[in-house]
């Protein structure tokens, strides 16, 4: 019986520290994704920072796609076919994701 509860309290202890982890990301301080929609082919990531940004594109179905890192702000995606898509921005330890159109 007691190790019934140490299994408990062992699950408990790892949810919550992972509960936790997910919860201290951090996410990209102005981050601008533009233009979108896109119809020339480019795209611009800015941020208030000028750290390297690490660049995945998602198909709606979560397929990867495109992977890039870019040290400017420009990124060229003219390979991509018109459609919705989830971009993945990542600078440094921190995250972000948003929608992007291409006509």
């Amino acid at each position: 019986m007691i190790k019934k509860y140490l299994h408990t309290i062992l699950f408990f202890v790892l949810f919550a520290s992972i509960a936790i982890a997910q919860e201290s990301k951090q996410t990209i301080d102005g981050l601008s994704v533009y233009p979108n929609p896109v119809s020339n082919g480019k795209i611009f990531v800015t941020s208030k920072s000028s750290e390297n940004k690490e660049i995945a594109i998602y198909d709606v179905l979560g397929k990867l796609i495109f992977q890039a890192t870019v040290l400017g702000k420009e990124i060229n995606i003219s390979s991509l076919s018109p459609g919705v898509y989830i971009i993945k921005v990542r600078e440094n330890e921190a995250t972000a994701t948003r929608k992007l159109i291409i006509k």
